[in-house]
């Protein structure tokens, strides 16, 4: 072999080796997406768009984030998978975490999709205001004498005798002219329509229902250690609800039909026009705020109108329910 094949020989050698070297003393650019489990509050549908466009057009990705959403459903348990570390987010309910924090449960809430609560009454056409629902008899569901009805009753001085059984039916709305229910803006509204029956909604978050609605709840510990993972996931969600309601939603909506192959593309688009009128993303504080912002004067208000009606003992300290470090100069416009 001659001296210049060998000296070749090690010159590859040795910028191979070199390249080894500075492969394993380089900071890894490749390194495994954090993992983050998302637990919806229900049954996919265009209310949980923001998130499932942040998934599907990569907005995750891009920040290192491996996202995996689970649906919710009636039968599934949020607040308790959350404690128990099969989910590290979910959709939550400012109710529920205030109750939660009372109970010494560690539970906090990051972020909220919505500022205003998706919660409302449908009546027939023939009402025109909530005041109108005076001597008529309002379906509601258990859980909502818990929720908005102490909160209705105060405001309106509507009789607990007007308070009947909801059973998630709605025939018994169709047959008595005399009767109003509760109901989501997308939902039995929409059902109502395809049947050709006038209604009207009424949104309580517009007459000064204070919650706020599909907020991100996740765990103290997490907040402690996983706090960078956290905010690169609050700040990914929020430019999913931008995208969604900006831009094409088509990818979003893919998943959401993967998910819940019952939910239908005209329903979905209804849904994305009432979320669109009714200004819950982008209303309120988002307005000069951006999008996902939460205020400690929102939550002192549902504090207020819980403690007022019973629903929390005055001494909980509802500066535990929230925080802002994640959304503290955020600051997403809508457009």
């Amino acid at each position: 072999m001659s001296q210049m094949t060998t000296l070749a020989r090690i010159s590859r050698l040795g910028f191979a080796g070199a390249m080894l070297l500075g492969t394993a003393l380089a900071p890894s650019f490749a390194a495994a997406a954090d993992k983050i489990t998302l637990l919806s509050s229900w049954f996919a549908q265009a209310e949980h768009g923001g998130f499932y466009q942040a998934k599907a057009t990569g907005l995750y990705d891009k920040v290192g984030l491996d996202v995996t959403i689970k649906m919710g459903g009636p039968q599934v348990n949020g607040m308790q998978l959350l404690l128990g570390g099969e989910a590290d987010v979910i959709m939550g309910y400012d109710i529920q975490v205030l109750q939660s924090v009372a109970k010494g449960l560690p539970v906090v809430t990051i972020g909220a999709s919505f500022q205003k609560d998706l919660q409302g009454m449908m009546t027939h056409d023939d009402v025109k205001s909530l005041a109108g629902l005076n001597g008529k008899d309002i379906l509601i569901a258990s859980s909502s004498h818990t929720t908005f009805w102490p909160w209705l009753k105060a405001k309106y001085g509507f009789a607990e005798t007007q308070a009947k059984a909801y059973t998630f039916n709605l025939q018994p709305f169709f047959a008595d002219a005399n009767v109003a229910q509760q109901a989501y803006p997308s939902s039995e509204p929409f059902q109502a329509i395809q049947k050709g029956v006038p209604v009207n909604f009424f949104l309580f978050a517009d007459d000064g229902y204070p919650p706020y609605g599909t907020t991100m709840v996740t765990t103290t510990k997490l907040v402690a250690e996983k706090s960078d993972v956290l905010k690169r996931f609050v700040r990914a969600s929020m430019e999913g609800w931008k995208s969604y309601l900006t831009d094409d939603p088509a990818a979003a909506n893919a998943l959401i039909k993967a998910d819940n192959p019952k939910m239908t593309d005209d329903q979905i688009a209804f849904g994305i026009k009432r979320m669109k009128e009714l200004k819950v993303v982008d209303g309120g504080d988002a307005q000069a705020m951006g999008i996902g912002v939460m205020t400690d004067a929102r939550w002192k208000a549902t504090y207020d109108f819980m403690v007022a009606g019973g629903l929390l003992d005055k001494s909980v300290d509802y500066k535990k329910a929230f925080t802002t470090q994640f959304i503290d100069g955020m600051k997403i416009p809508m457009n």
